[in-house]
């Protein structure tokens, strides 16, 4: 990698790693007070409308912010076509989803969800109109800006939603902590930018980026719609508090894995796409991208698996007892999320939306097999059913990348698997020294201590690359 493009990558993952955990933290403590004054069945409300929301913010983009970072000759028109279209969506799915709602609320039957879903559907307005925003951003490898907007949206939407937690109002209070997050944030965004939409539309813009856009729109549709149906059958099958639960245990092991994923995918994108024309350097770069990113996920995942039982009881407190349960199991489910986003980022870069369709419909179509099989057998055992589904999909993803740059499943399993024995190894270590600790705050602190001491000792005497990757980077910024 040169210098130039070491140092835009290096920029860009202090900023975005700033920006993530940065927010996420703020919003992780704020979770963890709201989580006390509210019920499971508070947050399985939200969570039964949670594919609706999902869905149309994979509608609203349309693919159309990845066309834009990825097009070398970009113009003024290309962006306030992707302005105005996006309004025009986001006004045609509140409409939608405002008729929906009576419907939505008796297929759970729970009447309260319809003034819920007709509020809380206001946000897919407000977050349509700062798409041009962020991909202008992300263009520029700026995620500086993107920072100080998020992290002040989520205090100041944070204080509001435990005001009202603590005042009594339940999932309102989410509701409105949510649609204030979005509202601040949009703001903040126009408010930094430059960028204005011209008063114009070009179908031959519209038509140039729904090309490459339109397949990512189909695959984006396709994962939303299968990682909301857990909450869907659970909510439906099961209760609202069951549902409470599992998205509960869900987001905690979203916390790392998500987070990593979004960064280092943010990062990588533009600077792939910088090169997308030089293969054996494209290969180089790529390969270093998923090593760095599986040495950092990996332990994290597997050392949140290894405590979550003192770890869920001390943070959000005993009326939690069934995440702590279904958290061990999803974490090891979503530490592979990370390597899926990067391959299937590749396909982006090399502009093969079709091959990434083709990968969404062969994954989606099994793991819908999967849910099929597991659901009759309980919570548990669906989960247990999504560390399948995520293997199976790893070998599925890794196809293409073998054929276009040649770096196919065992190529990248031989890359991980040094990282991969490691963080498996911290985890043994873990569990068997709780084994012998009674105090849950012990158990927490000395294996947290335990297995990052573990980790990072057995890399710098292994002498693991991507330790001394890391501190480079550090170092740099």
């Amino acid at each position: 990698m040169s210098d130039s493009l070491k140092s835009k990558a290096a920029k860009g993952i202090l900023w975005s790693s700033f920006e993530r955990f940065s927010v996420q933290g703020v919003q992780f403590f704020i979770m963890i007070i709201m989580a006390r004054l509210l019920t499971p069945e508070d947050y399985g409300l939200i969570g039964m409308l949670t594919i609706f929301l999902a869905v149309a913010q994979s509608l609203i983009d349309s693919g159309f912010s990845q066309a834009l970072i990825r097009k070398q000759d970009r113009t003024e028109i290309d962006n306030s076509t992707v302005f105005y279209f996006n309004i025009a969506v986001s006004l045609s799915l509140y409409i939608l989803f405002f008729i929906l709602a009576p419907y939505v609320s008796d297929f759970y039957n729970i009447p309260e969800l319809t003034s819920i879903m007709r509020v809380i559907s206001l946000g897919v307005v407000i977050n349509s109109l700062a798409v041009v925003q962020r991909a202008q951003y992300t263009i520029n490898i700026d995620f500086k800006t993107q920072a100080k907007a998020s992290f002040t949206a989520a205090i100041f939407s944070g204080c509001v939603g435990m005001a009202l937690a603590y005042a009594g109002f339940g999932a309102w209070a989410l509701v409105v902590q949510q649609l204030l997050n979005l509202s601040i944030n949009t703001v903040m965004l126009w408010y930094y930018s430059r960028w204005r939409p011209l008063l114009c539309y070009s179908w031959q813009s519209f038509h140039e980026l729904f090309a490459f856009g339109s397949k990512l729109l189909l695959s984006g549709l396709l994962d939303t719609i299968y990682r909301n149906i857990y909450p869907i059958v659970i909510g439906k099958l099961f209760s609202a508090s069951s549902l409470g639960h599992y998205t509960r245990a869900h987001q905690f092991s979203e916390f790392p894995s998500s987070n990593i994923t979004g960064i280092i995918k943010r990062v990588t994108y533009p600077v792939l796409c910088s090169i997308q024309n030089d293969d054996e350097r494209l290969s180089n770069i790529y390969r270093r991208f998923l090593k760095l990113s599986a040495f950092v996920i990996f332990p994290m995942m597997t050392g949140l698996s290894a405590v979550s039982k003192p770890f869920i009881s001390i943070t959000i407190g005993s009326q939690w007892e069934i995440c702590a349960v279904l958290l061990p199991i999803i974490c090891f489910s979503m530490m592979w999320y990370p390597i899926h986003s990067i391959n299937l980022n590749l396909l982006q870069v090399k502009g093969r939306s079709d091959l990434f369709l083709r990968l969404e419909i062969i994954k989606k179509l099994l793991g819908v097999l999967v849910i099929c099989i597991t659901a009759p057998w309980g919570l548990v055992v669906m989960c247990y059913g999504s560390i399948v589904s995520s293997l199976i999909a790893l070998v599925i993803n890794t196809y293409y990348t073998g054929k276009l740059i040649h770096i196919g499943f065992f190529k990248q399993m031989r890359d991980l698997m040094p990282t991969l024995l490691l963080a498996f190894a911290m985890f043994i270590l873990i569990r068997i020294i709780n084994v012998y600790i009674d105090s849950l705050y012990l158990q927490l602190a000395i294996g947290i201590v335990s297995g990052i001491g573990f980790y990072l000792g057995c890399s710098f005497l292994f002498r693991f690359k991507e330790l001394e990757e890391l501190i480079s980077l550090v170092r740099k910024k």
